[in-house]
Order: structure tokens, then C-alpha cells, then sequence
């Protein structure tokens, strides 16, 4: 049988590792797919020193690929938006099927790039744009697809659980450990992306779509980063039986759909809670089968390429299937996919975590649990931490909670002139 043709655009780390996965593994590849793959061109601006890429074919034009009529597949790995998505609009409109790992691609353009891969006839897999290595796109389109998704919750960055580790572990600062994962490469020059929670957005985006088979609504997502998170913050949490994750979650409910990013207090002995440094995992809530867990490497050339095969292989195999009968996208069919809305963040409900600081004056706590008792705010714990100085920290758990009667205490709290600064607030959840 003629063997499939590959092109693949972008040579740096994930590039490189696609490239070496695909010639190292090419007869087992061959095995699953039941046809040959061959890298038959390479669109990228310098050569990679870890690939060996004698007698392939490399171009500097990476819209050459997405035209090159030999081309079956083009996997996209430049990344960012406006030129990878001209290239993959370029790749559909000539009728090749696409594989990407680009989570910002997929969230902000997803819809538009289905719709039109729809209407060529066309496959785009996207498995490696989440969780790199871990295959929990398709363990939620397909393996889980007698279920009804109640909830999702995951370490979907490994700069931030990295960094949230140290400061637990060693009791680090934020700014201490970032220079460290910089300097190990961890973390870009310009850390944003990772610590203030956008790549964890895009890819919950990602993953919510899936779940609960709506449209990407990446503009919706509510993003909040750990860089205000504090030795003291993670300390106070592991003495109240907690730790700080910063995850993504989404929920259904009622009046529609939670999805947030943002620093979390989990029990100690959660699941989430004990996935450490770098590594990623996601947690799944289904009807069903009740939680399930698919945890890994998150990045790194080869576990990342490991997903970018996996969907080439996936392609391959359904060359011949008639369209109607694919996976879809998304996981629901087109046609089907539900206009539940995403809800605002003050409309979620969770415990929290609230730290004061206060004058060491009598009567300053009364007047803040009259506060909260007057919001109908439940009071888990209450730790009023022992100083010589003349201001002292105050640590409070709560109950469950809408968020917006949360905000409307806290605004009154701050207004206490006995309170000194912004009071810091950490949603708590119990997964």
C-alpha cells in the first residue's frame, strides 16, 4: 500500500522530537498504522543538531508544505497564532489533514479551523496541544464517551507546579524559585504565559469543549496566576492539611459552565495534591465511571511527540473512513454542540481561604466573623497566628460560598481600619 506522506513544519524541540520518534519507531509505527509513514519534507529555518535529516527534504517556506501536492499530513509545531494559523487554513483549504500541538491555535481558532476542515473532508488532531505526553483528549472523546462529564480539574503547566513544589518543599519565594526554573529552562524569559495562568487556560478551553461538548471559549475562561502566592500562604495551608495547586477547573452546572484558572487549596491527601514538580495530570469526574486520572509528563520533546505520532497514526488509520463515521473534533457531532453558557467567576461556589493582616488590637476578629456572619459566610477554621509584632496575621476557612457574596465580605473586611492590607484569598476545593 502507498505509503503516507508527512510534512512537518517547525524543527525545534517538539519538531525535532517528532522527526527523531517517527525514524526511530518508523516499523512499529508501520505495525499500528497499517502503512508506511515518511517524513517526505521539513519546513523550518535552521536544522535541529539532535535530528538526522540526511536525504529529506527541507524548505525554508513552510507554506510549501501546506501546498506541496505529494503531502498527506501537515503537523504544525511553529506555534503562536497568526502565522500557524494561515499555514493550517492553507494545509485544509488543499486538502491535507492537519496534526498540531498548539493549544493557543486550537482554543482561539479551534472552531474556525473544524468548521472548515468539516467542509473539506478533512481530519485536525490535536492531541499534544494538552498535557503533552498524556493522552487525555482521547481518554475524554472516546474512552469516556458513556459518561456524563461532571467535572474536570487538572495540573495542565508544569513551570507553576514546579514552582508551587519548591516553595513547599523548601520553603522558597515565588521570585527565588522562577529564576530557577528560567535558568533550567522550565520557564520562558517572559514567564507570563506560564505563572499568571493563560497556558493552563488554553488548554482547559481545550479540554471543557470535550467534556461538556461546547464550542471553544477561551475569551470566557477567568485566569488568575500564583506570582501573589507566598511562602507563608503555602505554609498556613500545609498546617491546615492543605496544599496549593494552581488548577484549572470546569464544571457543569445548573446555570451552565465553571472555567477558571487559579491557585487552589486541595486536601493534602487528594490525588492532585501529590503530583509534584513538572509533571502534569488531570482529573476526571464522570457519571459512570466515577474519577479516573491520567497523569505524566507534560512537555519535553519526546513526550510531546509521543502524542503528535500517536495522532498522525490516528489520521492514517481513518484515511479511508467516510467522514460521518470520524471522531469528531470536538467529541460531539457538530450539529449537537449544547449552548450551555460559561458562567462568570462570581457565580461559582467554593470554600475559601482568607489571610488578614491586622492591628494586634481586641476586638479586631469579632468584628470580622460579624462580617461574615452577617453574609451568611460559615466559618471553618479560624487561626489567629501568635507575634511580637503590632500587626498579626489572621487566617480564616470557610464554607462553601457563591464568590460574589464572598467578594461584597471582603470589600466591607478591607474597610475595617484596623485591617492594613488586601486580604489574600484562595478558593478551596475538595476533589
Amino acid at each position: 500500500m502507498k505509503p503516507v506522506k508527512v510534512g512537518i513544519c517547525g524543527l525545534g524541540t517538539v519538531g525535532g522530537g517528532t522527526f527523531n520518534v517517527l525514524k526511530r519507531n518508523a516499523e512499529e509505527i508501520s505495525r499500528r498504522a497499517g502503512r508506511n509513514i515518511v517524513v517526505e519534507s521539513i519546513g523550518a529555518r535552521r536544522v535541529n543538531p539532535d535530528c538526522d535529516t540526511w536525504g529529506t527534504h527541507i524548505t525554508g517556506d513552510i507554506f510549501e508544505i501546506a501546498t506541496n501536492p505529494e503531502i498527506d499530513i501537515v503537523v504544525e509545531l511553529i506555534g503562536g497564532y497568526d502565522t500557524a494559523l494561515k499555514l493550517v487554513m492553507t494545509a485544509i483549504e488543499n486538502g491535507k489533514h492537519v496534526v498540531t500541538a498548539n493549544k493557543a491555535l486550537i482554543a482561539v481558532h479551534g472552531n474556525e479551523i473544524f468548521e472548515a476542515a468539516q467542509k473539506k473532508n478533512v481530519m485536525v488532531a490535536f492531541e499534544a496541544s494538552v498535557a503533552g505526553g498524556i493522552p487525555v483528549i482521547k481518554a475524554i472523546r472516546e474512552g469516556l464517551s458513556g459518561n456524563k462529564i461532571n467535572w474536570l480539574a487538572g495540573i495542565i503547566n508544569g513551570t507553576g507546579n514546579f514552582i508551587l513544589t519548591e516553595m513547599r518543599d523548601k520553603g522558597r519565594d515565588f521570585a527565588d524559585v522562577l529564576a530557577e526554573a528560567q535558568a533550567l529552562g522550565y520557564a520562558e524569559a517572559d514567564p507570563t504565559f506560564d505563572v499568571e495562568g493563560i497556558d493552563a487556560a488554553h488548554k482547559l478551553t481545550i479540554l471543557a469543549s470535550i467534556a461538556f461538548g461546547i464550542p471553544l471559549q477561551f475569551d470566557k475562561a477567568y485566569t488568575e496566576g500564583i506570582s501573589n502566592i507566598t511562602a507563608e500562604d503555602v505554609q498556613y495551608a500545609e498546617e491546615l492539611g492543605y496544599r496549593i495547586k494552581h488548577l484549572g477547573i470546569s464544571r457543569r452546572t445548573e446555570a451552565g459552565i465553571e472555567l477558571r484558572v487559579h491557585p487552589t487549596m486541595i486536601p493534602e491527601k487528594a490525588l492532585l495534591a501529590n503530583v509534584h514538580g513538572v509533571m502534569n495530570a488531570v482529573l476526571v469526574d464522570g457519571d459512570a465511571v466515577g474519577q479516573t486520572m491520567y497523569y505524566g509528563a507534560g512537555a519535553g520533546a519526546e513526550p510531546t511527540a509521543s502524542a503528535v505520532v500517536a495522532d498522525i497514526v490516528d489520521v492514517v488509520r481513518t484515511l479511508t473512513a467516510d467522514r460521518d463515521n470520524r471522531v469528531p473534533h470536538l467529541a460531539f457531532q457538530p450539529g449537537s454542540l449544547s449552548a450551555l453558557p460559561i458562567l462568570p467567576v462570581d457565580a461559582i461556589v467554593s470554600g475559601y481561604y482568607l489571610r488578614l493582616t491586622v492591628n494586634e488590637k481586641p476586638g479586631v476578629l469579632a468584628k470580622v466573623a460579624s462580617i461574615l456572619s452577617e453574609a451568611e459566610i460559615s466559618i471553618d477554621a479560624i487561626v489567629q497566628k501568635e507575634t511580637h509584632q503590632q500587626q498579626v496575621p489572621i487566617i480564616i476557612l470557610t464554607q462553601d460560598v457563591e464568590e460574589k457574596r464572598m467578594n461584597a465580605a471582603i470589600a466591607q473586611i478591607e474597610a475595617l481600619a484596623d485591617v492594613n492590607e488586601p486580604v489574600t484569598r484562595i478558593r478551596v476545593e475538595h476533589l
